[in-house]
């Protein structure tokens, strides 16, 4: 750490290692060109309004109209957006991203005609439109999700006032994500040598690994006091976004703000209650987990600032970014050739990745895209074993996205967010089972097992408690309880006292968690990643298991994109998840691993952390 005081500035990285966003568009002029395009566009989907009754053909002409014009605007966003987290102190890309976000806000009210119109349709007619159009069956079962929503959507004119207002009911979203991303600086702090470092938070997620405590602990307080200083401020822009979540909820009609978040995807509400008491009731494993981990590491006291230290410091293995790539392209081995191929053409000839940090950049890591795009990964790559996982991450969502694009015409051609974190889940856990099998070295066997713990407990475990939080929180505001940065911080309290259990001593600062989340500002989000984990640990077990069938009904799901709802293709794929059935089964993989970590904690034997035996030729990547 102690050389990395100062980040690049994005025109000195290596183009090598950035995304391709000019295969979207090779200058900003044919962005404008596409702008002006779809600018004009609205106009005539605005005309379409009133037209639906005319019979199939204006039907489906009015869907075609639609659907071309969001795929333009899509594409616009995407880039965007994505030039924009490039370097997030750019006002040329600052103003692209708010232009086209105010057109897309436009767009909403030029088309929130369609499902008025389309419901004020009697299902008689409709089914006889289906029946007369061969063209229009298409979209049979994007017309039957629609009608399934009826009682939620509005007149033409609120639906078009909703659209309009939708800047404006998002403005906190947009102010967090600009603190935290652009205005927010952190202190610098002193590394293992006494050397001053800018602290990041990229870097903070590295410093909170060294095995010096005292950097560990200076990394944690210095990260927390810079969201304390805004603690008010992040007090109300959250309390802001669930109220409006509360209102956008009761304005539709749902009796809640998880019932408007879960319905319009056809996920019974009893999956979130499920999940929340299903860990509630396991707790047990994650405080065994933890007294474990203090236990290993001969600590008096666990601080939250202790969690993500390597189990095994000393033998902890760099993986340089080449490495890591030739070692996930081997990892998912198991899905197959086609599979493999594909990612490796992402990986090495068409730049999917954006790699490392950079002055300005958005922190964190995501994958993205739209219909036309290629599936884009923003990556912050630090050089260890988590941030292996995390490209596996990002590149499940990248190919679930490949495939589904490739597979499905537009109106099927992108997936719920239920189901968005089995693939990348599922890819961690067959990594997983792939680097256990390359070495027999006790010290990095405990570093892979640490690792998938961690998986589960920040996947599982944290999430969970993040969803309650969630629930909790969205009750006060449908109840007309006042939501403040003090009733935050003591909900957040209660909870990560009763998740982490007596072993963990609760250091003041970790009660401020719930400012710096971003998936708080989209409501009802986070669970899905406990559910993914869930999910994806059932799936991962069949693969393992069957080999190539379940492999092949796996690769069906990342084909089928949303032509069905997210339940059935789960179930498809070999997983009920309106069943407590697949938690509980990803709790027992958690005490598996738990178990394998007690052997190795008594195993002779202190290993070297060498790195990995080659199963298979290196020629073959």
């Amino acid at each position: 750490m102690a050389t990395a005081t100062a980040l690049p500035k994005r025109q000195d990285l290596p183009r090598e290692y950035t995304w391709d966003l000019e295969s979207i568009y090779s200058t900003d002029e044919q962005w404008e060109a596409d702008f002006n395009r779809a600018d004009s566009m609205l106009v005539e989907v605005s005309s379409l309004a009133g037209t639906l009754s005319k019979g199939p053909a204006a039907l489906l002409h009015a869907l075609r109209r639609i659907h071309d014009t969001e795929m333009l605007i899509s594409q616009l966003f995407v880039y965007a957006r994505m030039r924009r987290d490039e370097d997030t102190t750019s006002p040329t890309y600052q103003a692209l991203a708010e232009r086209i976000s105010m057109l897309y806000a436009r767009f909403g009210s030029a088309k929130a005609f369609f499902e008025p119109d389309l419901l004020a349709l009697a299902d008689e007619q409709i089914d006889g439109y289906l029946a007369a159009d061969e063209e229009l069956r298409l979209y049979t079962h994007y017309l039957s999700e629609l009608r399934r929503q009826r009682a939620h959507i509005r007149s033409a004119e609120v639906e078009a006032v909703l659209a309009e207002a939708g800047e404006v009911t998002r403005a906190s979203q947009t102010i967090f994500s600009m603190l935290n991303d652009a205005d927010l600086k952190f202190p610098t702090v002193r590394d293992e040598n006494g050397a001053e470092v800018e602290l990041t938070k990229g870097r903070y997620a590295l410093l909170l690994e060294s095995k010096d405590r005292r950097v560990r602990r200076d990394a944690f307080e210095a990260f927390y006091s810079t969201y304390a200083k805004l603690r008010n401020t992040l007090g109300v822009t959250l309390s802001s976004t669930v109220r409006r979540d509360a209102f956008e909820a009761k304005v539709r009609g749902y009796e809640s703000s998880l019932a408007a978040a879960l319905e319009p995807n056809a996920i019974p509400l009893d999956v979130y209650h499920n999940l929340v008491e299903t860990v509630g009731k396991n707790l047990s494993h994650l405080h065994r987990y933890l007294r474990l981990r203090k236990e290993f590491l001969g600590l008096d006291e666990l601080h939250m600032w202790d969690i993500n230290i390597p189990l095994v410091p000393g033998a902890t293995i760099e993986f340089e970014y080449n490495e890591a790539r030739r070692t996930v392209v081997k990892g998912l081995a198991r899905l197959g050739s086609e599979y493999g191929q594909i990612l490796r053409e992402g990986l090495y000839q068409r730049r999917w990745i954006d790699v490392f940090e950079n002055e300005g950049k958005r922190s964190g890591a995501y994958s993205w895209g739209s219909y036309t795009t290629p599936p884009c990964v923003l990556m912050n790559y630090q050089q260890n074993l988590n941030n292996v996982y995390t490209l596996a991450h990002e590149l499940g969502h990248a190919m679930h996205s490949f495939f589904t694009r490739r597979a499905q015409p537009y109106v099927y051609g992108s997936y719920t967010i239920f189901v968005a974190e089995v693939a990348s889940t599922l890819n961690e856990s067959l990594l997983t089972d792939y680097l256990l099998k390359c070495t027999e070295d006790r010290a990095l066997r405990l570093q892979i097992v640490s690792q998938q713990l961690e998986e589960f407990r920040a996947a599982l475990f944290q999430q969970s408690m993040f969803a309650e939080f969630e629930l909790e929180i969205h009750r006060r505001a449908e109840a007309g309880e006042a939501l403040t940065a003090d009733s935050f911080t003591e909900i957040y309290r209660d909870l990560i006292r009763r998740y982490y259990g007596p072993e963990v001593v609760y250091d003041e600062p970790i009660m401020l968690n719930w400012s710096r989340i971003p998936h708080f500002y989209t409501g009802f989000y986070v669970y899905q990643y406990a559910t993914g984990i869930s999910a994806a640990t059932a799936l991962s077990q069949k693969i393992l298991r069957e080999g190539q069938p379940a492999a092949d009904r796996y690769l069906g799901f990342l084909n089928s994109g949303s032509s069905k709802t997210s339940i059935e293709l789960l179930r498809d794929a070999g997983v009920d998840m309106t069943t407590p059935e697949p938690v509980e089964q990803a709790i027992g993989v958690f005490a598996h691993f738990l178990d394998r970590l007690e052997e190795l904690m008594h195993e002779p034997g202190n290993g070297s952390g060498v790195g990995l035996t080659e199963p298979y030729p290196r020629d073959n990547l």
